[in-house]
């Protein structure tokens, strides 16, 4: 008896992945049958879960493809069924069972449904499958897929597939016999980021090696050789995507494909411009290819002059000194052949004066001097002009060579502004729809700003608009992403999460009762002062202080209402000005209402470090028990700096830390100034590192902010605790968590090791975004500080501009004795334990100086230098490495400068392989800021016989400083 088709039955097979029971059925059946089945089969669909693909070994998608294939009158309607969320993975029925079912069927529209689906396909992780039946669909009825990024990716990444077990012909095969070859590949080249799929290599399974070379460049230059491929048709590509330009790697394969296809000269000719547009601003491969390729076609007499000359100014002032020395080369080969054009030649070498190469700067003053003999006045003195902007030792030779006056003062370089003050926190929340608004945001971008501005809103609204309302507002939004807002295993510490716990237990009278571990976690912290913990939601770290002050109000919002928060910042650093919480503290004693207690600390601990002695004795007045110590915390000078001390890490003998190669780091030990105080204040001011390195920290990679923000008058308590993250960027070139220094930076405080060590590590990251983030700490503390300013007296949550004291010079304990007006020294001095045995890379630090010096930081940057380049230019052959000792310091210096061992292979030869950069940077620095100050073993480097570079850049830096 035949069984008869039904969308039950189908839905059963699918569900056991009985895929030929499905076939049978649909095969069994009629085409009315199929046909009468379709609406049954789309609805079935509909309902099903959002999460139906996503359930392991019962996943029901790739039968219900094959009853979609089985039943739909039209590729519309069956497009539209199986690209719905729910039927993810429907691929995965692989294109054998598909066209057999649409065989039986003898559809027309597979080459229609194969398009439709095409078009629909996305253009990064498509799922398992998808291109494949695709393709199938497409060669069964004959028919292409449109050209768009999703299908030119999807058939770059068939044809890159490995092999599996030498099944598959080789690629030059594939690609030539590939039915959409002459459709799709000059996508390849007209879509901008296909290079990346094409830039990695391929298991070569005859050396049994990876091979990092682009497979497809070598292919595409096979077949063109073969004549499968029009040459100039894939040239002209080639090139033509050059000049879009990109990143090195996406241009990496489309380089080699031009490298491979050895352009001839009457080519070369023909792209004579394209490649005049390549050589000043492409990335340095590619203008290394056009250079080359201008120089062939120069050397045989078909180059413009005016070509070469517009081309060369801007190329002269490119980072990449070998590329820029080549082309001086070739400008004075140039000149020599033509000497009647020999001024414009050298007018243009004198582009290279603007270069930040001191050595560059010299080459072309050398190579003009050589030729000045032939040259007319005019062009003498427009040259002697030009030498206006050359640094170091130069300005004295070019004076001498074209007959003018040097300068007895370097320029002026543009002074740092003072300060702005630091932003005023936005308004705040003031209606139930608003605050669903924010909260909705604050989900998507978890900001320290955000949180603090929804908790007030929340305390601040439940008094005013009630539960009723907020609920009304609020309850959408928690039903809206309950795995954010509800507890689950990846949330439970989630100041998110204590804030869904918090609304609900507000608005919903039934459950009021807040998780026991909300209560214990709360209890503990009040009773104990401690913060996480085995068990404990909390995070023991600075930040838990967030998600402990969200569960107090979950804690009280019900049953001691109050109408504001004390610890609600009033600029975005977390500063509370201190007028402000006096005005909060004096509305409460009148309305007869407390604090909550940690919300109190937490704002006692945000205030200035220096108050107005008006307000001090303003706050005396206060009779409350919050009041009063609120006066007594101001009278007593607020929160003592705490003790910070540099600490060495270096892993066991024999040990390996998570595969990480840190062989050692330098972090910090943190300790309170004072025994009692507040009950927040002990775990906050104490770090207790442990003698290994972490493995991979990833602590603050993210929500920097919201550390800042618990002690914005203390940012080198808060850069301890951030201090292992931000190492691991340049020992184990993990990326992000650097956006906390330009923050801590805007905060006040003594710059202590914390910061020194933290900025010195970002400066040597290995990703350019963190170093940048170093480059903006470095300035925005090296900018002096806002003028003082009277804050306003305004009411509740009224704001007022707010100081930032000096940075203060960092010392092995922080404390008020030691400080000084520099944060500079310390930097210099952790650069210096650092890069002396290789830890971090002298390499990266150096553009992040210059940087920092363009910017107008000339001052700190040199006072970095001073303290960083005595210990290079006196390390031995054989550099320092990591301590092994204790965490005592000799003669001031950190201990991680003491007991040493090696620390890397090489790691003294990269040093002073930088060291001419270093100090050639020095130079440029010291001529700006005309200093005249003597470093140590300058001297001695100087007076060294030979003529290397690094005793040319010593020799220079010593005439400048001498001068």
């Amino acid at each position: 008896m035949t069984t008869p088709l039904t969308w039950i039955g189908l839905e059963r097979r699918a569900n056991r992945d009985d895929l030929a029971g499905i076939i049978m059925l649909l095969a069994a059946a009629t085409e009315e049958e199929r046909l009468a089945l379709a609406k049954e089969v789309e609805a079935g669909i509909k309902k099903l879960d959002r999460d139906t693909w996503w359930r392991g070994d019962s996943n029901p998608t790739q039968g219900l493809a094959l009853a979609v294939i089985g039943t739909m009158p039209t590729a519309a309607r069956a497009a539209t069924l199986l690209l719905r969320g729910n039927m993810r993975f429907w691929g995965r029925v692989g294109p054998q069972r598909f066209l057999q079912v649409a065989r039986l069927r003898e559809v027309p529209w597979l080459g229609e449904l194969g398009q439709r689906l095409a078009q629909r396909l996305p253009i990064r992780d498509a799922w398992n499958g998808e291109w494949e039946m695709i393709t199938a669909l497409l060669r069964a009825a004959g028919a292409e897929p449109p050209v768009t990024e999703a299908v030119v990716r999807a058939w770059v990444r068939e044809l890159l597939q490995p092999r599996r077990d030498g099944r598959l012909p080789p690629l030059v095969i594939r690609l030539r016999d590939h039915p959409f070859l002459h459709l799709l590949l000059p996508g390849v080249f007209e879509i901008d980021g296909i290079g990346a799929d094409l830039a990695g290599g391929q298991w070569n399974a005859t050396t049994n090696e990876w091979d990092n070379t682009p497979p497809i460049s070598g292919v595409v230059a096979a077949l063109v050789a073969e004549g499968t491929l029009e040459r100039k048709t894939v040239l002209d590509l080639t090139v033509d995507r050059l000049l879009r330009g990109g990143k090195p790697h996406d241009l990496r394969a489309f380089t080699l494909m031009h490298d491979l296809l050895e352009p001839t000269l009457d080519e070369l000719a023909g792209h004579a411009l394209d490649y005049a547009r390549l050589l000043p601003e492409a990335p340095g491969t590619v203008a290394g290819l056009a250079q080359k390729a201008l120089r062939t076609v120069d050397d045989a007499g078909r180059l413009e002059l005016e070509t070469l000359l517009d081309t060369s100014g801007p190329t002269l002032v490119r980072k990449e000194k070998t590329l820029v020395k080549a082309q001086l080369t070739w400008l004075e080969k140039v000149a020599r052949r033509d000497p009647d054009r020999a001024g414009e030649v050298l007018e243009t070498v004198a582009a290279a004066f603007g270069h930040p190469g001191l050595d560059v700067q010299e080459r072309a003053l050398t190579l003009i001097g050589k030729q000045i003999g032939r040259l007319d006045a005019a062009t003498v003195a427009r040259l002697g002009d030009a030498a206006v902007v050359l640094a170091g030792d130069l300005p004295a030779r070019a004076a001498e060579l074209f007959g003018t006056t040097a300068a007895t003062e370097p320029a002026e370089l543009p002074e740092l502004p003072p300060a702005a003050p630091p932003a005023a926190m936005p308004p705040p929340i003031t209606s139930a729809a608003e605050l669903a608004e924010e909260l909705t945001v604050l989900r998507h971008d978890q900001t320290a700003v955000g949180f603090e501005r929804v908790l007030a809103g929340l305390v601040t609204l439940f008094t005013t608009e009630g539960p009723a309302a907020l609920g009304t507002a609020l309850q959408p939004v928690l039903d809206r992403y309950p795995g954010d807002f509800t507890e689950n295993t990846w949330n439970r510490s989630s100041p998110l999460m204590h804030l869904g716990t918090a609304i609900r237990s507000a608005i919903d009278p039934a459950a009021r009762t807040l998780r026991q571990w909300m209560v214990d976690a709360v209890r503990t912290a009040w009773q104990n002062g401690r913060r996480g913990g085995e068990g404990s939601m909390l995070a023991a770290t600075p930040d838990g202080v967030l998600a402990l002050r969200v569960a107090e109000a979950g804690l009280q919002l019900t049953s001691t209402m109050i109408p504001e928060l004390m610890a609600t910042p009033t600029h975005v650093t977390g500063s509370i000005d201190t007028a402000v919480l006096l005005e909060r503290l004096r509305r409460a004693e009148a309305e007869g209402w407390q604090p909550w207690p940690v919300d109190l600390e937490q704002a006692l601990l945000r205030l200035p470090r220096e108050n107005d002695p008006a307000v001090v004795a303003r706050a005396t007045e206060l009779t409350s028990p919050a009041g009063r110590q609120f006066a007594a915390w101001l009278t007593a000078g607020g929160l003592p700096d705490p003790i910070s001390r540099p600490f060495p890490q270096a892993p066991i003998s024999g040990k390996r830390q998570w595969q990480s190669d840190v062989l050692r780091r330098t972090v910090t030990i943190l300790k309170p100034a004072r025994d009692g105080g507040l009950r927040l204040e002990r775990q906050l001011l104490t770090t207790t590192p442990g003698p290994e390195p972490d493995g991979w920290p990833d602590e603050f990679a993210t929500n920097g902010d919201v550390l800042a923000m618990v002690l914005p008058h203390h940012r080198e308590a808060s850069a301890a605790w951030a201090l292992p993250r931000l190492a691991s960027l340049a020992d184990q070139d993990q990326r992000g968590g650097s956006e906390v220094l330009p923050l801590l930076a805007e905060c006040s405080g003594p710059v202590g090791p914390s910061l020194a060590y933290g900025l010195a590590y970002v400066l040597g990251a290995r990703h350019q975004e963190d170093r940048v983030a170093a480059v903006d700490a470095f300035v925005i503390l090296a900018t002096p500080p806002a003028p003082l300013t009277p804050a306003p007296l305004t009411p509740a949550v009224g704001v007022g501009p707010a100081t930032r004291p000096a940075p203060l010079i960092p010392a092995v304990d922080v404390a008020p004795a030691t400080r000084s007006a520099s944060f500079a020294p310390a930097v210099g001095a952790a650069l210096a334990d650092l890069c002396v045995d290789g830890t971090i890379k002298l390499s990266r630090v150096l553009p992040g100086l210059a940087e920092a010096h363009r910017a107008g930081a000339s001052v700190a940057v040199w006072e970095t230098l001073t303290a960083f380049l005595p210990t290079l230019l006196s390390a031995p052959a054989t550099a320092p490495g990591p301590a092994t000792g204790s965490s005592s310091t000799a003669a001031g210096k950190p201990a991680s400068t003491t007991a040493v061992k090696p620390a890397s292979a090489g790691g003294a030869a990269t040093v002073l392989r930088g060291l001419p950069d270093l100090l050639e940077l020095a130079t440029q620095v010291a001529g700006a800021v005309r200093a005249r100050t003597e470093i140590p073993g300058l001297a001695e480097v100087a007076s060294r016989p030979g003529s290397t570079r690094l005793i040319k850049e010593a020799k220079r830096l010593q005439t400048v400083l001498n001068s």
